[in-house]
C-alpha cells in the first residue's frame, strides 16, 4: 500500500488550502484514514480522521475550520483547511488503516506535505 499526499504549500493567515491523500493497493477500508501533523519541535498530533463507520474525529484546535472528506471508491481523503492560522504550520501526514488518533494503530503513512502559514 502506498499513501501519497499532495496540496501543501504557502498560505496566508485566514486563507484556505486543500490537501489530498491517495492510497493505492488493498487495505481494509473499515478502519480510519486521515491526517496528522508535526510542527517543528513538537510531537506529531492527530488533526482529522474519517472512519469506515461513517464517523469523523477532529482535533479541538481545528474544529469549525477544517473538514475531512473521503472518496471511498478512490481510497482518497481530503482535508479542506479554512481560516488557517500561524499555528497550523506543520508537515501534514496522511495515514491509513488505523483507528482514531492512535498513531500506533496506523499501518501505512505518507511522506508528508508541508503547510506553511505566513503573511
Amino acid at each position: 500500500v502506498q499513501v501519497v499526499e499532495s496540496g501543501g504549500g504557502l498560505v496566508q493567515p485566514g486563507g484556505s488550502l486543500r490537501l489530498s491523500c491517495a492510497a493505492s493497493g488493498w487495505f481494509f477500508s473499515g478502519y480510519c484514514m486521515g491526517w496528522f501533523r508535526q510542527a517543528p519541535t513538537k510531537e506529531r498530533e492527530g488533526v482529522a480522521v474519517s472512519c469506515g463507520d461513517g464517523t469523523s474525529t477532529y482535533a479541538d484546535s481545528v474544529k469549525g475550520r477544517f473538514t475531512i472528506s473521503q472518496d471511498s471508491a478512490e481510497n482518497t481523503v481530503y482535508l479542506q483547511m479554512n481560516d488557517v492560522r500561524f499555528e497550523d504550520t506543520a508537515t501534514y501526514y496522511c495515514a491509513a488503516e488505523g483507528w482514531g488518533f492512535d498513531q500506533t494503530t496506523y499501518g501505512y503513512w505518507g511522506q508528508g506535505t508541508q503547510v506553511t502559514v505566513s503573511s
